[in-house]
């Protein structure tokens, strides 16, 4: 499969790498604003065309799938312009800035029989399905709670910093820890409580978010762009709990039981960056025929936008691309 990045910034180049170790995946082509900087990334890690437009880069017909690696802000905008030009796509998270963006390219998608899919790499990751084993096993007993963390000292960023580009942690962090408890506790929510701390420039540095579920579950979350956190998650069971080091990229699963006492640890199984599980969906995907991924099918996409838009009307927080 021949696969073509759009845009070259620090995302692009972790992609690269891990495309490095896939013999599945020709390095085809790579799309910048300027040529100069198209060619550099395209002869760092072998591509074999580069090109100083993203309108140049999807006219390639040579193409089968176009890796976004741009800011959120422009996400919607570069999905339109793949889509038009009838290339499938695997769009960074966040998917766009806001749930009524990603209705209307998925429904492009689909009326085109194009793939359209999210590249929220925990959805694809196979400890995903391990975690939902241990639930599922009742070893911890009836499941009555969560918490989360992820933080990186990340607010000099200017991707973070600007509003222009729908900086803030919620798109880029809290998009992981929403994730996380929508995995494991599901979408029927009841309420959500969000408290974020705001920059001068009106993005969120930090937030809490609490949400509570009709059968009584409670998943309590945080996310900073000030800090780095140990980035655990654990899952509480009347009989035990569950710990998972690094929610952001599953490294180990521990299990405990209703004394404390550690039971049984899984770790993670060797990957080349975790960036592959998402890339071969999407190659299954194309194959079948079909217009989303199972680990991320559009509903559920559409869905996360819904959550933190109405995460931001609680904050009266809006982006200047909306």
């Amino acid at each position: 499969m021949k696969m073509a990045f759009l845009g070259a910034g620090s995302i692009a180049v972790k992609m690269a790498n891990t495309l490095l170790g896939m013999d599945e995946i020709t390095r085809y082509a790579v799309g910048a604003r300027d040529l100069e900087r198209a060619e550099a990334f395209c002869t760092k890690f072998g591509f074999q065309k580069a090109y100083g437009s993203y309108e140049a880069l999807v006219s390639d017909p040579e193409i089968d799938l176009v890796y976004i690696a741009t800011p959120h802000s422009h996400h919607y905008e570069h999905i339109k312009l793949c889509l038009a030009h009838n290339k499938h796509v695997l769009c960074e998270k966040a998917f766009t800035v806001n749930a009524a963006q990603a209705k209307e390219v998925i429904a492009i998608a689909e009326k085109k029989g194009l793939l359209l899919t999210e590249a929220i790499w925990t959805r694809y990751m196979p400890m995903r399905k391990t975690i939902m084993e241990i639930i599922n096993s009742g070893v911890i007993g009836e499941i009555t709670s969560l918490s989360c963390n992820l933080g990186y000292t990340i607010d000099h960023v200017k991707r973070i910093q600007e509003p222009a580009l729908a900086g803030g942690a919620l798109l880029d962090l809290s998009v992981y820890v929403l994730n996380f408890a929508s995995m494991f506790f599901g979408d029927d929510i009841q309420r959500i409580v969000s408290m974020p701390i705001m920059t001068e420039k009106g993005v969120d540095s930090q937030e809490a978010i609490l949400i509570t579920y009709p059968d009584g579950k409670l998943a309590t979350m945080y996310t900073t762009t000030m800090a780095v956190t140990d980035r655990e998650g654990v899952i509480n069971g009347r009989k035990g709990h569950i710990k998972i080091q690094n929610i952001n990229n599953y490294e180990c699963v521990r299990v405990y039981n209703e004394r404390y006492e550690l039971i049984q640890t899984i770790q993670a199984p060797p990957q080349i960056s975790g960036y592959e599980y998402e890339v071969r969906a999407a190659k299954r995907a194309i194959e079948e025929g079909k217009t989303e991924c199972e680990e991320m099918p559009h509903r559920q996409t559409i869905l996360m936008m819904e959550v933190m838009d109405g995460i931001r009307a609680q904050w009266g927080m809006h982006y200047p691309c909306e």
